[in-house]
């Protein structure tokens, strides 16, 4: 093998040293900081994403609150407006309730007026069908002939005591 030649040895250290320090100085010059320069792009590029993100982070959740208290106070109003028209209705029937009362009270008179007349009326009928009916049992039973005074003047008598 011609690397393990001791006449050949020397010369190979030699240009391995050379080839050493000049790969050595091409890493260290060029090759390197180009790397170096790209990995401190990428550092900063993720720390600017990391930093845009925890931006849009703080923004979601300000548009979350921004969110959370505007249907909270949509809820609230909501609930609100419910309340009053509820309100609104309760008084609504209250007041048809207490009309319809009003009416029904009004017609309730009203038929007991009837009632009354006609009562009355009734009873003014009654004694003059009474005085007819107690006639026509005395002309049947006994068969005298009586005068509608004579009646009128028995059912008084009988009415009162």
């Amino acid at each position: 093998m011609p690397q393990l030649e001791l006449l050949d040895f020397v010369p190979q250290l030699i240009w391995l040293v050379v080839t050493f320090t000049a790969l050595y100085f091409i890493m260290a010059r060029v090759a390197l900081p180009r790397i170096a320069t790209v990995l401190e792009e990428r550092r900063d590029r993720i720390a600017s994403d990391l930093d845009q993100a925890e931006q849009l982070k703080q923004q979601t959740e300000r548009a979350i609150a921004a969110y959370e208290q505007a249907l909270a106070e949509a809820r609230a109003k909501a609930l609100g407006l419910a309340q009053e028209t509820r309100e609104a209705l309760a008084a609504e029937v209250e007041a048809e309730k207490a009309q319809a009362e009003k009416l029904i009270s009004e017609k309730t008179a009203q038929a007991e007026q009837r009632i009354a007349s006609a009562k009355s009326e009734a009873l003014t009928h009654v004694n003059e069908v009474a005085g007819e009916v107690a006639q026509a049992i005395v002309a049947r039973l006994i068969g005298a002939k009586t005068t509608k005074a004579e009646v009128n003047q028995a059912i008084a008598k009988t009415m009162a005591g």
